[in-house]
């Protein structure tokens, strides 16, 4: 679909709500249903969610407004975007490092939506189910579950591939026809089932205990660290820095930025929520369980907690856990779509190929990089190792910790010292169809709040 200013050939969501989905699809992802229960469960619970929520209203909110502003200025992709909106090319270097941090994630991240799957495939078979008798008579069946589906041979290459299909099918297809309209399907789908799991889980014996550890806000629980750790989540769960001007690239001139950035940090935080409602109802309900379990709490705590929660009924204990690992690998797919786009429509406007040969290109490249990072965890760990870590590892520290935090602070500053006020402000409004409420207050965010925030984190991370 053509529209006025742009090239013939450039790709648009070519309806508000399909961007608005794809958007949110591409910050909806494991950030909301597997990291931020966790963060919770670390930071003291409804201590953390309020702290958030100021946040997202402060920080989130404003960077999605930078890079939808960035995005649709410039109408390329992330790469080329700095360049095309200033004269001075060194701002590429926050376009080119968004798209390299994008690939780089993409890579490891495909892997561990492999994970998802293989759970997702062994809860629809019932093999989660029938570790519940294993589980009687050894105590760590689930955790050796996990670590040996994690450390063999070709299993995680196997699901790897299957992953890296269905999205690769799915950027083929295009903007309209592939990410849009999967969009408009998946990320509903997930709303619906994942609003009955939460049901569900009212109905759990720890539910009240649940609600309490999530909604019962205690000040005395809010510290540095609280705080820190929610701007953190915000912006890895918002997928600041990691290219979302390219997805940006693709509104229309009619679509309202400040509204598209509220609906989409809303219904990241809606989902987020929706997750702890699930989840710690869950987690609440079983003897012995810590809603401070970590990363591991989605592979190795959870199932063991509905096999404990609904194992008297054989119909929930195995419909619930089938419920969670799809919604979840429907989470991790839109998240995925999102990376995988952003190194498809650099190299595809960079070299002149076509959707199709860039994408067997980047989908080729991913997966052997994605097979050596998951061989680094299993056969190959005692050799792909760097500073102790396997290579998964070590890329998602490089990534979350220091690169993403520069990326989104090239961002915050070039919105806010880099482009004009005027041009800003024409972008919001676009063209004066929309008003801009406390257009000031945006522009005394972006230039100080941001970047000192931002700051925060890396210091913090590089401490």
């Amino acid at each position: 679909m053509e529209q006025k200013g742009l090239s013939p050939s450039r790709a648009i969501f070519v309806s508000r709500l399909g961007g608005l989905l794809a958007a949110a699809g591409s910050a909806i992802g494991l950030g909301n249903i597997w990291r931020f229960p966790t963060q919770v469960g670390l930071n003291g619970g409804s201590a953390f969610l309020v702290v958030y929520l100021v946040i997202i209203l402060l920080f989130g909110i404003p960077m999605l407004m930078c890079e939808f502003v960035i995005g649709r200025r410039s109408r390329v992709n992330v790469a080329r975007s700095y360049g095309a909106l200033s004269s001075r090319r060194w701002w590429n270097v926050v376009g080119y490092g968004s798209s390299l941090v994008a690939y780089a994630i993409f890579c490891y991240y495909a892997v561990i939506v492999g994970w998802v799957l293989y759970y997702f495939w062994s809860s629809l078979t019932g093999s989660l189910s029938d570790l519940m008798v294993q589980a009687t008579a050894e105590s760590k069946a689930y955790e050796n579950y996990f670590t040996g589906f994690i450390s063999h041979p070709w299993m995680p290459i196997l699901f790897l591939a299957v992953t890296m299909g269905i999205i690769h099918f799915i950027i083929v297809a295009g903007v309209e026809k592939g990410i849009e309209r999967c969009s408009k399907l998946l990320v509903p789908a997930l709303f619906v089932i994942m609003m009955m799991l939460a049901v569900a889980a009212a109905f759990m014996p720890g539910a009240a205990a649940g609600y309490s550890f999530l909604f019962d806000f205690r000040i005395s629980e809010v510290n540095s660290d609280v705080c820190l750790s929610a701007l953190g989540q915000c912006f890895y769960s918002f997928s600041i820095g990691m290219g979302l001007v390219t997805y940006a690239s693709y509104f229309t001139r009619d679509t309202n930025l400040t509204r598209a950035a509220v609906s989409v940090s809303f219904l990241d935080t809606f989902v987020a929520i929706l997750a702890g409602l699930i989840i710690f109802p869950a987690v609440f309900s079983v003897a012995g369980a810590s809603p401070a379990e970590g990363a591991g709490m989605v592979f190795i705590s959870l199932p063991a907690v509905f096999n404990s929660a609904f194992g008297a009924s054989p119909v929930l204990s195995w419909i619930i856990p089938v419920a969670f690992y799809f919604i979840l690998f429907v989470a991790a797919v839109t998240s995925a779509m999102f990376l995988y786009e952003v190194a498809t429509a650099f190299i595809s406007e960079k070299m002149g190929l076509s959707r199709k040969k860039t994408a067997a290109l980047v989908s080729g490249s991913a997966f052997v990089i994605g097979a050596v990072s998951s061989l680094s965890m299993g056969p190959l760990s005692d050799v792909l190792k760097i500073g102790g870590m396997n290579l998964i590892d070590f890329i998602d520290m490089i990534t979350s910790n220091y690169v993403l935090p520069l990326t989104g602070l090239g961002a915050a500053l070039f919105v806010g010292w880099q482009m004009k006020s005027e041009d800003v402000l024409d972008e919001l409004s676009s063209g004066g169809m929309f008003k801009v409420a406390m257009f000031s207050t945006f522009r005394v965010l972006v230039r100080y709040l941001l970047p000192l925030l931002i700051l925060g984190i890396l210091i913090r991370n590089i401490i």
